[in-house]
């Protein structure tokens, strides 16, 4: 996952207007703005991405008042950090077309769950860039994916745009993937399996 960090409400709303977001984690305690108001705010301006509320409140009352600001889920302080990730990963996968619990192209299984990756029926190894990469192009579904789409979905915020690092990271996985090579490059528009 690729995340940003925003200190209080406002800068939140900052980020959220100028990137879509596949999921916002919101606490409901931040300064400046309020969560509860930065909620309502992107359920007003119809924010593609799913919100997922946290709060040391964590009364029925509570979590049904987070849901009617606009949360699309809501989980109280203090949690499990793999609940968070599942909640998260779960999120994701409802913000546009459901994707199947595992990608599979051709011999090529990926499963995002218990970061498996497999060709022919053997194990691949992964960093967790390259993992995060070749899941984004899987899920494209044979779409072309531009680097800069992945450097916004897999890297963060602090990544250098005129970075080489999509280019090298793209060669890193086909080098692991072998032959006959699935990942392809559209010349001047980015790659796709």
């Amino acid at each position: 996952m690729a995340v940003d960090v925003a200190l209080d409400g406002d800068a939140a709303l900052e980020r959220t207007g100028v990137t879509g977001y596949d999921v916002v984690v919101l606490d409901r305690d931040l300064p400046v703005l309020h969560g509860d108001e930065v909620c309502r705010l992107l359920a007003e301006q119809r924010y593609p991405g799913r919100v997922l509320m946290l709060t040391a409140s964590g009364t029925v009352e509570d979590r049904v008042d987070g849901f009617a600001l606009g949360a699309d889920d809501y989980l109280p302080k203090p949690f499990a950090l793999a609940e968070l990730i599942s909640r998260v990963r779960a999120l994701a996968r409802r913000r546009g077309t459901p994707l199947p619990p595992v990608l599979v192209k051709a011999d090529l299984r990926l499963d995002p769950a218990r970061r498996i990756t497999t060709r022919g029926g053997r194990r691949i190894p992964l960093s967790a860039r390259e993992f995060a990469v070749l899941e984004h192009l899987l899920a494209a579904e044979g779409r072309v994916v531009g680097a800069e789409e992945l450097l916004d979905s897999v890297w963060d915020e602090q990544t250098d745009p005129f970075t080489t690092t999509v280019k090298v990271t793209i060669r890193r996985l086909r080098g692991k993937l072998g032959e006959p090579p699935l990942i392809e490059t559209v010349h001047r528009a980015g790659y796709r399996i």
